[in-house]
């Protein structure tokens, strides 16, 4: 109930501290981002309050579904392709004078990435939930920040070299799926909140799986908690 109670409060601070919009009818909106002639991808989602979910299976590089009614939080989406590395940037716009909505105010992002593109993948999430179901990507990297409620990330994939993934906790509760199969040692700080490791086991300062050691590649995670939950969970 305390982890509820500040949670609550962390969002209201969130929404509070900046100016005042009004919400209107729904809008949505689609896009896809060809890959061009890039090799791997460099991408960027940043989201201040919201419901964003993240998956693969898409033919381009994006192919994502958004919507909002509020009209400002309109997302931006820009992409460059530099060498071989497209930078693909997702934002949530607002005006110059912030955000302040009631509990009527919306904002859904649906994301998809395609599956055999080498994707270094950033993350910065402010108030809301997120779901993240990255095991079918080939992610070479993921950075991801949580803010003010509740997480899910899966990255039970089937990894064809080392991956570093780094996940720093807010306000709320974050899971994060881990493979059996695949080696895996995690790192974590538990901030003012608890970390739950299921299915880990201790050594030395790091939390490890069954397949550490012995597998052919590594997921190294780096988990550093805020006020409120982590659980580490291998299926």
């Amino acid at each position: 109930m305390k982890h509820l109670v500040v949670l609550l409060a962390a969002v209201a601070l969130f929404l509070g501290s900046c100016g005042q919009q009004e919400v209107g009818e729904m809008q949505r909106q689609s896009e896809s981002v060809d890959l061009e002639n890039a090799q791997s991808a460099r991408v960027e989602l940043r989201m201040g309050a919201g419901e964003l979910n993240v998956s693969g299976g898409a033919d381009a590089l994006m192919e994502a579904d958004f919507a909002y009614n509020v009209s400002e939080w309109e997302p931006e989406v820009s992409y460059d392709v530099s060498g071989e590395t497209g930078e693909l940037s997702v934002e949530q716009g607002s005006s110059d004078e912030g955000v302040r909505v009631g509990g009527d105010a919306r904002n859904e992002w649906e994301v998809r990435f395609n599956d055999a593109v080498p994707t270094d993948l950033q993350v910065e999430m402010g108030a809301g939930e997120s779901d993240l179901d990255l095991d079918s990507l080939t992610l070479t990297g993921l950075d991801l920040e949580m803010g003010a409620g509740q997480t899910t990330v899966d990255l039970t994939g089937d990894y064809g070299q080392d991956l570093e993934a780094r996940l720093e906790g807010g306000v709320g509760e974050a899971t994060v799926l881990l493979p059996s199969e695949v080696g895996v040692r995690a790192r974590a700080e538990g901030g003012l909140g608890k970390i739950n490791a299921e299915g880990l086991q201790r050594e030395g300062d790091s939390y490890v799986n069954d397949a550490y050691g012995d597998s052919d590649v590594t997921l190294e995670v780096d988990v550093r908690g805020g006020v409120g939950q982590i659980n580490l969970e291998v299926v």
